[in-house]
């Protein structure tokens, strides 16, 4: 069997890339496609298999404004020519989806979300840029509504990561979905012993603006407590200047300086509405709690009173309320590691596919994997 997987841009190893590197090992023979690739950015699993780009990757500085090219991306992938292949993996929530598949192939879209800059989060992102991306945004995301609408009717099965994101599927394609959860790698996280937990909260993840960590540093500058904050993003810069004299900003960390911080913060601080969130799932798997907002995949993954609580609102206020609770609770970290175990890889392959068999109408046989197109040029 023939196995394209695309994915919108390979630059990072984030909770997207996660879910590719399982499909990688799911289907060892696939080819991947996707916008823009930095082979130093991505796992060992990902490189080992064959990645074509579309010529998005050609253009002037792509590997850093990858973004600034979004209105191109739709043109580009409906250029990749993907005739050969039985199954079509897309992983979505940048353009991926608007492949145009052969007629026999078996299109399945696994969605972490339909692209948030367009539909759910339109006005939060355009209130948050410059004045020439205001002007800007309107009529683009205009042409880009249209064309994902039309590009959703190309797949044949649609897979949320979480039932928040299966809702938005409905709201915005009018299409059912399965619901599977990502791969969360819990057997990588080990909890410490009581005495080694330390008086610090932590907040952790990519510092953009739907996350809302600016929330979260100004809480912790009025509370006067401890909070590490680890990871990069485009508003580093910002969380930095904002941080007060107990705000701790460590940027982006290798993956052993963030286990360590994990098993032994008091707490994960996350103030965003997340699709699904892995990153608390691994803190969780850690043995320690969420202090979350009660909106999004978090409130699938975290049980209030057991693994963590959560505020009502996106405030400073909400965030000082909720950690003066949490501080009169306990938590146990066996229970809530046991919690974090449901996310696990082989859950997520064993369910993914059942999905694919599903949709195939037979069997998986993993000795009929096999690498397509041999010879294809790499730049398309």
């Amino acid at each position: 069997m023939r196995v394209a997987i695309v994915h919108y841009w390979l630059v990072s190893m984030r909770g997207g890339e996660k879910v590719v590197e399982a499909l990688c090992q799911l289907f060892p023979g696939a080819d991947i496609f996707t916008h823009v690739y930095d082979p130093e950015k991505v796992s060992e699993t990902i490189r080992s298999h064959r990645i074509f780009t579309t010529f998005i990757n050609s253009l002037p500085r792509a590997r850093r404004y990858y973004k600034h090219y979004l209105p191109l991306m739709p043109i580009a992938l409906e250029q990749l020519d993907l005739r050969g292949y039985d199954l079509i993996i897309s992983s979505e929530s940048g353009p991926a989806k608007g492949i145009i598949p052969p007629p026999g192939a078996v299109h399945l879209c696994y969605c972490h979300s339909p692209m948030r800059y367009v539909w759910n989060m339109f006005h939060d992102y355009r209130e948050r840029t410059g004045w020439l991306q205001r002007v800007m945004m309107p009529p683009l995301c205009h042409y880009l509504r249209i064309w994902d609408a039309t590009a959703s009717m190309r797949v044949d099965r649609f897979i949320a990561n979480s039932a928040t994101v299966a809702a938005r599927i409905e709201k915005y394609y009018r299409r059912d979905s399965a619901v599977i959860h990502p791969p969360v790698n819990v057997e990588l996280f080990e909890s410490v012993s009581p005495g080694d937990v330390e008086d610090y909260y932590l907040m952790a993840g990519e510092l953009v603006a739907y996350k809302r960590p600016e929330l979260a540093v100004e809480a912790f500058n009025a509370l006067g407590r401890r909070l590490i904050v680890i990871g990069g993003g485009e508003m580093l810069a910002e969380v930095r200047k904002r941080a007060g004299p107990t705000v701790t900003v460590m940027g982006q960390q290798p993956f052993g300086v963030l286990r360590h911080h994990y098993a032994r913060c008091r707490a994960l601080v996350f103030p965003g509405e997340e699709d699904f969130g892995i990153v608390p799932v691994e803190v969780m798997a850690s043995g320690r709690p969420v202090i979350a907002y009660g909106r999004g995949g978090l409130t699938e993954s975290v049980v209030a009173g057991v693994s963590g609580l959560f505020f009502g609102e996106q405030t400073v206020a909400a965030i000082e309320q909720a950690v003066h609770d949490f501080e009169g609770m306990s938590f146990d970290p066996a229970v809530i590691k046991a919690l974090a175990s449901k996310f696990n890889s082989a859950r997520f392959l064993m369910e993914f596919s059942a999905a694919v068999e599903k949709a195939l109408g037979h069997k998986l046989d993993p000795l009929a994997i096999q690498i397509s197109k041999p010879g294809q040029a790499a730049d398309l």
